[in-house]
């Protein structure tokens, strides 16, 4: 499963194969994916400081459907925080370097996860350098 985002990021799951076309490949889970080797996964880079806070993770877990919109909003807040800055710079730095960079989760649903979020924040990050 592959959803292009642009044409230098890329979203994948943990369990897909590994593709030429990866480039580096950056894990944006607090947590290693589960079951899978790190031989597998092919993991360049594990930013866990681009992820929500073990807090704000549990909170939206408990009720995913009626806190989508107020996670988002936290999630925004959070990565705006000094905590996360400087892993969200670095990530918008694989990407100026020329990129493709491929976002690496474990999340079953993509779509209804904190990577949505953290790509369209990058996309800020990337517009306001």
């Amino acid at each position: 499963m592959v959803e292009s985002v642009s044409e230098s990021v890329r979203v994948r799951r943990a369990y897909d194969p590994v593709e030429d076309a990866d480039g580096t490949r950056v894990l944006v889970d607090r947590l290693w994916p589960r079951g899978v080797s790190k031989e597998r996964a092919a993991i360049d880079v594990w930013l866990k400081d681009v992820t929500p806070s073990d807090e704000l993770r549990s909170w939206y877990h408990h009720d995913r459907t009626g806190r989508h919109e107020e996670f988002v909003e936290r999630y925004r807040t959070e990565l705006d925080d000094p905590a996360h800055t400087e892993a969200v710079e670095r990530l918008a730095g694989l990407v100026r370097d020329g990129g493709p960079v491929t976002l690496i989760t474990a999340a079953k649903d993509v779509a209804d996860s904190h990577v949505p979020v953290l790509v369209d924040h990058l996309k800020h990050v990337m517009k306001r350098t």
